[in-house]
C-alpha cells in the first residue's frame, strides 16, 4: 500500500484501534503468550510513527480492558512491566515526532511503577501539538458512562443542572473523552468482529475496518489500507446520499 494512494484532504481526525491477536500470533510460533506482546509493542511504535506521519491528529489504542485484570496473573504482572519499559523506552520517540501521551481509563488501579511512569511520559509530553496518543488502560466503556450517568445524576439531585440541560455536548465532556472528538475510524485486527466494551458512545457514526492480520504483523501499509477503505465510503450520518450530494 503506497502512502501516496491516501487523499491527505480526507483523513479521518480520529483513529482508534483494537489491538488484537498477539497470543494466537504467539501460539502459532510455538511461543507463550507475553512473547506476543511483546512483538506487538513494535507495531504499535510503527503505526504510531506512521499516523504521525500522514497527519492523524488523534490516534488511540485499547491497550488494556477492565475484563483484561481477569487474566492469569503472571501475563497481567508481565503486561505492566511491559507497560512501563515501553514508555521509557518510547518516551523519545514521543518527543521526537511531537506527540503528546494521554490515557483513559481506571488509572488508578494499575500499579504504582506503571502509574508513575504513565503520569511522567504524559506530563513531559504535555505540550506536544503533532498527535494526541491516548491509550486505553484499566479501561471499559461501559464503566465509562456508568460513572458519566452518576456524575449527572448528582448534579442534578443537587441543583447544579436541570433534566433539560443534559444533550450529548454534557455527556461528552463527563466521558474520559472529553477532549477528543468522537472516533471517525475503528480498525479492529486477528479477524474478530467485536467492539469488546471500547468507546461505545464515541464510536456511534464511526467507520469499521476488520482485518484478519494478527496485531504484531500490522504495519504501517496495513494502517494505510484501512485509511484508504475509510476514505472510499459514503459517510451520511442519516442523511441519504442526495442529500450529501
Amino acid at each position: 500500500m503506497n502512502e501516496k494512494l491516501i487523499n491527505k484532504e480526507n483523513l479521518p481526525k480520529h483513529i482508534a484501534i483494537i489491538m488484537d491477536g498477539n497470543g494466537r500470533w504467539a501460539k502459532s510460533k510455538g511461543k507463550l503468550r507475553i512473547f506476543g506482546h511483546e512483538n506487538g509493542t513494535k507495531s504499535v511504535r510503527e503505526v504510531v510513527e506512521a499516523s504521525a506521519e500522514i497527519g492523524i491528529e488523534n490516534l488511540t489504542l485499547y491497550a488494556f480492558s477492565t475484563e483484561n485484570w481477569k487474566r492469569p496473573k503472571l501475563e497481567v504482572d508481565t503486561l505492566m512491566k511491559l507497560l512501563v519499559s515501553s514508555l521509557r523506552k518510547e518516551l523519545h520517540t514521543l518527543v521526537d515526532n511531537d506527540i503528546r501521551l494521554n490515557a483513559i481509563g481506571k488509572l488508578d488501579a494499575l500499579p504504582e511503577k506503571a502509574h508513575q511512569e504513565l503520569l511522567e511520559v504524559i506530563q513531559k509530553t504535555r505540550n506536544n501539538k503533532r498527535m494526541t496518543l491516548t491509550l486505553a488502560l484499566s479501561y471499559g466503556s461501559r464503566e465509562e458512562i456508568k460513572n458519566a450517568v452518576k456524575q449527572l445524576a448528582s448534579k442534578v439531585k443537587n441543583n447544579l443542572m436541570s433534566l433539560d440541560d443534559i444533550d450529548d455536548t454534557v455527556i461528552n465532556k463527563h466521558l474520559y473523552t472529553h477532549d477528543l472528538p468522537d472516533v471517525d475510524l475503528l480498525i479492529r485486527t486477528s479477524g474478530e468482529h467485536r467492539i469488546s466494551n471500547f468507546l461505545l458512545w464515541q464510536i456511534a457514526y464511526a467507520e469499521l475496518y476488520f482485518t484478519e492480520v494478527l496485531w504484531p504483523d500490522f504495519k504501517k501499509e496495513h494502517l494505510f489500507q484501512a485509511i484508504e477503505n475509510y476514505q472510499n465510503r459514503e459517510r451520511r450520518f442519516g442523511k441519504t446520499s442526495e442529500q450529501l450530494n
